[in-house]
């Protein structure tokens, strides 16, 4: 399922990739190595395997209320959300003031940082060339969930 908005509407859209259950009999753990990775300069390698890693552990923290979607758009770009990322969205944490959140505005979504300013409630996002929507008074608006991970390719 994909939800888009018209490309009149400068907004950042998402599309539904599903939730959080893992698939039975998946094999989910990846290789752990003990050794840190220098982001600055290079240290000597270290083949020590730690132990097995399952993503799934890390980021997804209710598994009933978490699900995945897929961004598609630029609003979200200087928050690290880039066109394609993966986000996480966990629909059991409170979507309070500044957190970044899936929003269904007359029922299409939209990820947005959710702003409480001087009496209003606003969706705000993260690039200058976007607008702000208040959502003050709309009658239509439904917080789906808080993003949580962004998973994107380098």
């Amino acid at each position: 399922m994909r939800h888009e908005f018209k490309k009149s509407e400068p907004h950042m859209t998402v599309e539904i990739l599903g939730t959080a259950a893992p698939v039975d009999g998946a094999q989910q753990d990846l290789p752990l190595y003990l050794s840190p990775v220098e982001a600055g300069f290079p240290s000597p390698a270290e083949d020590y395997l730690d132990k097995q890693l399952n993503l799934h552990t890390h980021i997804v923290k209710h598994e009933a209320a978490t699900f995945f979607l897929r961004a598609h758009g630029l609003s979200m770009i200087n928050a690290g959300i880039h066109d394609g990322d993966l986000l996480v969205v966990d629909r059991a944490i409170a979507a309070q003031d500044n957190r970044i959140v899936i929003a269904a505005l007359d029922g299409e979504l939209t990820v947005k940082r959710l702003v409480r300013r001087r009496g209003k409630v606003l969706l705000v996002p993260e690039n200058p060339d976007f607008p702000e929507i208040d959502i003050t008074e709309r009658e239509h608006v439904h917080i789906w969930g808080v993003v949580t991970y962004v998973v994107h390719k380098l």
